[in-house]
């Protein structure tokens, strides 16, 4: 049969009844073959409230570590800009995806220990996706991640060496600590998709080639917690997003 002598109505039937295929108006794929799309997502994360002041570190346990910083350093568990735009916010579709699968991507992720501390304080990455871990200091680090759904491992780094893991699995979010610097800490969310971002240093965030359809999506932080909206975006669509946060819960 020649697609070319049916007409357009016609070609649609027979692709959605042979292959369940993704078309303009967004049906689900089948299972196996990932969506694609050109829809895009602009927004931003915001604190409106009192936003608690950053935590004093006082590295002195180190003298390696507290020679880098003279004046001790600050926490990063809660940084926002003089607009309440909140940064390290992991913002994902965590629901309307189907069961499409995706390769993990061929570059790895990193992890730099500078100054005794975690660089970037937040990783967002994909399962089965390389993370580089780079000592960049003088002193030894002991990397611990806290996974509850994937293996969990405990790897002493002495300066200038570098490791290569992986997670299999999908969680947001592990925590990571250094079992010798108790104030070093990071968090690692790992992905089956590629639909997730993080908010830039204004609370900002862009999300490209998302398909059409009706998504749930989420947004995490490590002392804010989670919040949730339901959007639907259509082929080609910019949609705008704003996630609110009033309160940071109690430890």
């Amino acid at each position: 049969m020649r697609l070319s002598h049916l007409p357009v109505s016609s070609i649609a039937a027979l692709l959605i009844s042979v292959g369940g295929l993704v078309l303009a108006g967004g049906e689900t794929p089948t299972k196996g073959m990932p969506p694609v799309g050109n829809a895009a997502l602009k927004g931003v994360v915001k604190f409106e409230g009192v936003a608690p002041k950053p935590a004093h570190i006082n590295m002195s346990a180190d003298p390696d570590c507290s020679k880098l910083h003279p004046s001790g350093a600050s926490s990063e568990d809660f940084v926002t800009d003089s607009n309440g735009g909140v940064e390290n916010v992991i913002v994902f579709v965590s629901d309307g995806l189907g069961d499409g699968t995706f390769d993990a991507p061929s570059q790895p992720m990193k992890i730099e220990q500078k100054g005794c501390m975690y660089q970037p304080h937040v990783v967002a990455m994909r399962a089965n996706q390389e993370l580089e871990v780079i000592n960049e200091d003088k002193t030894t680090h002991n990397i611990h991640p806290l996974p509850r759904n994937n293996p969990e491992w405990n790897k002493s780094q002495p300066p200038g060496l570098s490791l290569e893991v992986s997670f299999p699995r999908q969680e947001i979010s592990i925590p990571v600590k250094c079992n010798i610097h108790p104030w070093m800490k990071t968090y690692i969310a790992v992905f089956k998709h590629p639909y997730f971002v993080l908010t830039s240093k204004n609370g900002t965030f862009e999300m490209d080639n998302l398909p059409p359809g009706n998504y749930t999506l989420e947004a995490w932080h490590e002392r804010l917690g989670t919040a949730t909206q339901q959007i639907t975006i259509g082929g080609a669509e910019t949609k705008e997003v704003k996630f609110v946060f009033h309160k940071v819960p109690n430890f």
